[in-house]
């Protein structure tokens, strides 16, 4: 087989698909609102018909693509798909190399403030034996590794980023991630033991049946509620991903607008934001996030894993046995005692809860994640 060598890559999107985007914009047809709805039914109508001017009218692209093209990026052929990824060296004696995994709605982006963290902990109030560095890729399926007209179960895509970490050099890694990227990080854990330092996750990739726990403890009482609630009124999204995403993602593909309030909703509910999105994430961060979703047109092959989950088998069939950090944020969409935790991942040795923050943690409180990152890994060097 053909040796494949990593090509440098760079963000340069056309002229003509930003001047499509604007034209897009400036025809948007908005719902009617729900009387007193707010947030409650969905993305609200007021805010979205303000983030969409400023998308329109005062969001600057081009400055965020030069910024996102200050990350060293490539793509390298891992079977039959370039993979895109970012690839930070670590500034100290004996950086540990790092897979960080994101998941959905996020992309890379997700990891701009957090990556010079990890790489570079002297710089921010770390040790520079932390170091780190960081093998951050786009999920296959997702934004700079999308494929048109292929898809990707979980199972596969952690097959491709050890196999991704074999071509780079790196026999043994650790890894981490946050939603899907914690599927696939929990599953590197299963599949690929030999291959992992550890795994640290952000979110813990259990089954989400109430049925599994007999007699539970009060403790998991409060859990199986929280998961109740999240069952009955937030999976809504699942559902319609999981059983016909091509339908919505004729939407989506199409509607620049409907794109960002699928997305955007889920940064509102799953987010410490309480209630202000701009002032906690910002539009900028929202709307570059978006952007790489629309220019990729990559939103209908990011539902795969969803559909795959529905439709086949749990993707970690069996108990995780290497070493494994968890951090809980307050607002994260399920927060499973340790209790339930341990029968899935059996050899927890960091467990911490975070004051504050939700999903999209490395976004939310990229200096508390980073340091729960350093924290974990230290030992295991």
């Amino acid at each position: 087989m053909a040796e494949h060598k990593p090509v440098p890559f760079q963000l340069r999107v056309e002229d003509a698909v930003l001047d499509d985007l604007r034209q897009r914009l400036s025809r948007v047809r908005l719902p009617d609102d729900v009387p007193g709805g707010g947030w409650k039914f969905g993305a609200e109508r007021a805010y979205m018909e303000s983030l969409i001017a400023y998308w329109r009218d005062g969001y600057d692209w081009r400055k965020h693509e030069a910024a996102f093209n200050r990350f060293r990026q490539f793509r390298l052929r891992v079977r039959d798909i370039d993979l895109h990824y970012i690839h930070e060296e670590g500034k100290g004696p004996a950086p540990l190399p790092l897979l960080i995994s994101h998941g959905w709605p996020g992309s890379v982006y997700e990891f701009h403030k957090i990556i010079p963290m990890l790489t570079d902990p002297a710089a921010h109030g770390g040790d520079a034996r932390d170091a780190f560095t960081v093998i951050a890729p786009s999920l296959p399926g997702y934004t700079f590794s999308h494929v048109p007209g292929r898809r990707f179960a979980l199972e596969e895509i952690a097959d491709l980023f050890a196999e991704l970490m074999t071509q780079l050099g790196y026999p043994r890694f650790a890894a981490q991630g946050g939603d899907w990227g914690a599927f696939v990080t929990s599953r590197l854990g299963y599949a690929h033991p030999d291959r992992v330092h550890g795994i640290h996750v952000n979110l813990l990739a259990i089954r989400r049946d109430p049925k599994l726990l007999e007699n539970p403890s009060s403790e998991e009482k409060v859990f199986l509620e929280q998961l109740s609630h999240f069952l009955k009124e937030e999976t809504g999204y699942q559902w319609i991903q999981g059983t016909k995403p091509q339908t919505l993602a004729f939407a989506l593909t199409d509607s620049p607008a409907g794109l960002a309030a699928w997305l955007v909703e889920k940064f509102y509910t799953w987010t410490d934001c309480k209630g202000d999105l701009d002032g906690y994430l910002g539009r900028d961060t929202m709307l570059t996030d978006i952007m790489l979703y629309w220019v990729t047109g990559s939103i209908g092959s990011s539902f795969w894993p969803y559909y795959v989950r529905m439709h086949g088998p749990w993707p970690i069939p069996d108990v995780v046995k290497v070493p494994t950090g968890y951090i809980e944020f307050p607002k994260e969409i399920l927060r499973p005692p340790r209790s339930v935790a341990e029968r899935m991942y059996t050899d927890i040795r960091r467990w911490t809860r975070a004051d504050q923050g939700g999903h999209f943690a490395a976004l939310e409180q990229p200096n508390v994640l980073a340091h729960e990152i350093r924290e974990f890994f230290r030992p295991l060097r």
